[in-house]
């Protein structure tokens, strides 16, 4: 019986959320082989120049309510073709679930429009900060940027690019997919069996330290971080701050894609060590000034 209901409902789900995200995935790779081989010098100079104000653009894109952009953002990363601060003000203002959840609980679209506000606010920002304090640290690579990009993509992948570049764009379409949905398929059976209400109680029992684990959850790449993490909020389980912990740092399966596309390690983490710090500091912060006042 049990097995009857996990097909009806994490099967379907998981590939419809997979088919929702592959043409953004489709798009960003096409986007970064025609930078590669078909643009030219001028167009790329452009393009990475233009990119001292992705982060704008950046947060601006994060707040439609879909993680689609969160998806593509993180291979253009890998590709090099926007920054650091961008990829963490697309991942920081990313609202996953978080609205039609609060639509379907029967929150103000004021208060809707607040959260984005703030979320989005706060992804401009730190994203120009990060690629500000970045290019102070990495002068000298920052300006070879464009010699590299996409071509260490390919020879990570061996995906013959040489061929065309349809045919690369279909290849890691094809290779970042084929992951994204078995590690999207383990990741709902994970929450199918756990349930709601297991993590529920984790909030609960460790209210000191509800940004902190608000944050480590809002990391799942899985819309059911969001989900919970929502409603905690609108049923007064959990403070203001706590749900920003955990819908800032919740960016869908844009960490999923970024960690399969870019094979350094490092600087996956860094990545991943920078939006928990700041999702987290940020929630804390908006505890201290009573945020929550403001979404009265």
């Amino acid at each position: 019986m049990i097995f009857l209901e996990y097909c009806k409902e994490v099967l379907p789900e998981t590939l419809l959320d997979f088919l929702k995200i592959l043409p953004f995935l489709f798009l960003s790779f096409l986007l970064m082989e025609f930078l590669e081989h078909k643009a030219s010098e001028r167009m790329l100079s452009f393009v990475y120049k233009g990119g001292r104000l992705g982060p704008l653009l950046g947060g601006l894109l994060g707040a439609v309510p879909q993680c689609g952009f969160s998806a593509a953002s993180a291979g253009l990363y890998a590709g090099r073709v926007i920054s650091l601060g961008t990829l963490l003000a697309i991942f920081l203002s990313t609202s996953d679930e978080m609205i039609p959840i609060m639509i379907a609980g029967g929150a103000d679209a004021l208060l809707i429009f607040k959260i984005l506000l703030i979320k989005v606010v706060l992804g401009i920002l730190l994203g120009f900060l990060v690629d500000f304090v970045y290019r102070l640290v990495h002068k000298e690579e920052n300006a070879h940027r464009h010699e590299h990009g996409v071509s260490e993509l390919c020879q990570e992948h061996i995906c013959h690019c040489e061929k065309g570049i349809w045919r690369s764009t279909l290849y890691h379409t094809a290779e970042i997919g084929a992951f994204l949905l078995l590690t999207s398929l383990a990741l709902n059976t994970l929450f199918f069996f756990i349930g709601e209400e297991s993590l529920r109680a984790v909030f609960t029992s460790i209210p000191v330290l509800g940004n902190l684990l608000s944050s480590l959850i809002g990391l799942i790449p899985n819309c059911a971080s969001s989900i919970v993490i929502t409603e905690l909020y609108l049923e007064g389980v959990i403070s203001a701050g706590c749900m920003f912990s955990g819908l800032l740092t919740g960016c869908g399966v844009g960490l999923l894609v970024l960690f399969r596309t870019k094979k350094n390690f490092k600087a996956n983490l860094t990545v991943l060590g920078l939006l928990y710090g700041l999702g987290t500091v940020c929630g804390i912060l908006l505890d201290a000034l009573q945020i929550g006042l403001f979404l009265q």
